[in-house]
């Protein structure tokens, strides 16, 4: 049985404007790693997280991070998507904001 791993966010960089793309952010886990690149989208069924992407040379994108269990992905999405709606309230300023 995995132990639990904190997970928070700590930097998030929000757009406006009516393009997909809604936030770029960083994660920390357990204070011992950062994944930067993680974005916010919005998608026919409303927000989602997508993990960091590569193009490769076939032309295809694919993940850089990959969660290696479906709680860890849901536990990842949920802490960023909570960050951005809580953010959401705040005016942006396209510029870049911080968490915690």
């Amino acid at each position: 049985m995995a132990a639990e791993v904190e997970i928070a966010v700590k930097r998030i960089t929000r757009f406006d404007g009516q393009g997909k793309a809604k936030a770029f952010c960083d994660v920390v886990l357990g204070e011992a790693f950062l994944i930067k690149g993680i974005k916010v989208l919005e998608g026919k069924k409303g927000l989602f997280v997508s993990m960091p992407r590569q193009q490769g040379k076939d032309g295809n994108w694919y993940d850089t991070v990959l969660p290696l269990t479906r709680e860890a992905r849901q536990q990842i999405c949920e802490v960023v998507l909570m960050a951005y709606q809580a953010g959401a309230e705040e005016p942006s300023t396209g510029q870049g904001e911080s968490e915690g």
